[in-house]
């Protein structure tokens, strides 16, 4: 009997892998956590049946949230990543020796320790001895920092169940509190493609013009999200994404990336006239 995973896109629209073994099922206090083997893109991790991250693509995401920022920004030393229990933005992170300190505060413990366990290509970092991890709501957790992070990246689930708090006014006010004069914002920024996620892109956009003064998006092709057109936002107190990308200072450190160039950092800020479309539409309300 052939065994396939389905992700629902939208009532007309799912997305299916052929699976080649179930690894792993749980439940923690907040949601269900599978590991599948899979012929195509190899080990995935899937919460509440939405898939997280495949070994095949994941690289996309994590460099293309990690790198950019840290291309624009002259001088990170404190970074907090609020999610990421899969280990990947720690892994790209790591590979920056002026980096001090790493707080990551993710809700759910048991996701770090299954990644930990069966998705080594993501976790082999986490034991790195700049880390702290921390246990607990990412909203609870900004609220009582002030001027604290050079960079805060936001590597968050969708904007539903535990993830959902992590989309609001209140939280993007609060990573605009916690970050130095100078600090950078990274976040997904969902698809653009569906109703629904064009939708929640757009509110999570509004919310962030309205808290910074710098505000841009930017976009990767992750073949197993949904579209595969994926976005997500550069939001900064001093820094523009394009005219503060230090080219040769990045180039000459020689990270060895496998879709981010400094080439493509200048390329993913110009996006589709549908999604400049989508977000003017909230910046002039």
């Amino acid at each position: 009997m052939e065994l396939w995973f389905s992700e629902v896109y939208t009532p007309n629209v799912k997305m299916s892998i052929r699976v080649e073994k179930h690894v792993y099922n749980g439940k923690s206090d907040l949601q269900r956590i599978d590991i599948f083997d899979s012929y195509e893109f190899g080990r995935f991790l899937a919460l509440d049946g939405y898939m997280m991250l495949t070994e095949k693509d994941e690289f996309i995401y994590h460099e293309m949230i990690t790198h950019v920022p840290m291309a624009v920004h002259p001088n990170v030393k404190n970074v907090l990543v609020i999610g990421a229990g899969d280990g990947g933005v720690i892994r790209e992170l790591v590979q920056y020796p002026e980096i001090e300190h790493i707080d990551m505060v993710e809700i759910d413990a048991m996701v770090v320790e299954v990644c930990k366990e069966y998705l080594p290509q993501t976790a082999s970092k986490l034991d790195d001895p700049r880390l702290t991890i921390h246990y607990e709501d990412g909203l609870r957790f900004v609220r009582s920092c002030e001027n604290i992070y050079d960079l805060i990246i936001v590597d968050s689930t969708d904007p539903f169940g535990p993830g959902e708090g992590l989309f609001t006014r209140e939280f993007y006010g609060n990573c605009y509190k916690a970050l130095r004069d100078d600090g950078i914002m990274v976040n997904q920024h969902e698809s653009p493609f569906y109703k629904e996620d064009a939708i929640a892109c757009q509110r999570a956009h509004k919310r962030i013009v309205e808290s910074f003064p710098i505000s841009r998006v930017y976009q990767a092709h992750i073949p197993t999200y949904p579209s595969g057109h994926w976005l997500f936002g550069f939001a900064s107190k001093v820094y523009h994404p394009l005219k503060n990308l230090n080219v040769e200072r990045w180039n000459n450190r020689e990270i060895k990336c496998k879709y981010y160039t400094t080439t493509l950092h200048k390329g993913a800020f110009y996006i589709p006239a549908y999604v400049e479309g989508l977000l003017k539409n909230v910046e002039s309300e």
